[in-house]
């Protein structure tokens, strides 16, 4: 094969074999170029998604927190034993919170938080087959505390940050242990088959915050290409001066050089080697402008000596 190439390579003229290496010079560039872009815009999309997701996450950590540390004080140590408010829910503030966040701004439509549980009290917070999946994944590697990925849903593709739901205060088992023990308001409000047999540090759902991926994807597809298409362009005219820089300076007058060569070849010593520059070319025609003065005295010395001998009667 490079054999092949070889031969076809020797066949060509000078300006061609240029040509082909500022091509294949012009492809390896923007090949070589569009890796490196998609790398860069690729990172700095899916940075944005994360942050964004992070953010939300942060936010209802902070709701939850503010609600167990401030909310619910306040309203258990004013309800009677069997009553039972929503509200003193750090889970329930949180979607709260959120279903108000995204009712008041439109570019929110498209995200979701969810706490997804296995046994959830309320059966609208009960995880489908893929949020069951990161439960499994949570329990299976205690050590994980974050999953996040990219998942399709409803035709679009979302990028998700999960985080382990579990009860780590035994006076959360109040409501979720056994129906006997539980407030009489809130068995009025859920019934007695969900939410129970909760356990004490265990792994019991996920915190999980969707965002949208594709609009920013997308905008970052549309950069690559917008991007492309001027390194394209810079390399498409870098290219073409260059092809014409050769060929003004190096090209022509070699073939100049080439034509006043085969002149003198066949006797012609008026022809005359132009020299143009002072680079390697000029070089070149210096060398064969010495190469025909020491042809020419060559020949006129062999003239001088073929007239001087004398004739032979023979």
């Amino acid at each position: 094969m490079v054999k092949l190439i070889s031969a076809k390579l020797n066949n060509l003229t000078l300006a061609q074999k240029l040509t082909i290496l500022l091509l294949v010079i012009f492809i390896g560039g923007i090949v070589l170029s569009g890796v490196a872009l998609a790398s860069v815009l690729n990172y700095k999309a899916q940075t944005e998604i994360s942050s964004k997701a992070l953010l939300l996450m942060q936010s209802m950590n902070s709701v939850r927190y503010y609600t167990n540390t401030e909310v619910s004080p306040q309203l258990v140590s004013r309800l009677k034993a069997e009553e039972f408010l929503p509200q003193t829910v750090p889970a329930y503030s949180a979607n709260k919170v959120f279903d108000k966040l995204r009712a008041d701004d439109s570019d929110y439509a498209d995200y979701s938080y969810r706490e997804a549980m296995l046994n959830p009290t309320n059966i609208r917070d009960k995880s489908d087959d893929f949020e069951s999946q990161l439960v499994a994944d949570f329990r299976n590697n205690i050590n994980t505390k974050e999953l996040q990925g990219f998942r399709f849903l409803g035709g679009k593709q979302i990028f998700y940050m999960a985080r382990p739901i579990s009860v780590t205060a035994s006076s959360c088992l109040r409501c979720h242990s056994t129906p006997d023990i539980a407030p009489k308001g809130m068995i009025q409000l859920y019934g007695t088959t969900n939410g129970f047999d909760w356990k004490l540090n265990e792994v019991l759902g996920t915190q999980i915050v969707s965002v949208p991926a594709s609009q920013i994807l997308q905008k970052a597809r549309q950069s690559f290409v917008v991007v492309m298409g001027i390194v394209a362009m810079v390399f498409a005219v870098t290219i073409l001066m260059a092809n014409l820089w050769l060929k003004q300076y190096i090209i022509r007058p070699i073939k100049k050089i080439v034509l006043v060569a085969e002149a003198v070849s066949t006797g012609d010593m008026n022809a005359d080697f132009e020299k143009t520059s002072n680079d390697e070319v000029g070089s070149l025609v210096e060398a064969f402008t010495r190469m025909k003065l020491s042809l020419a005295m060559a020949i006129k010395k062999f003239e001088r000596n073929r007239k001087a001998t004398p004739k032979s009667d023979n």
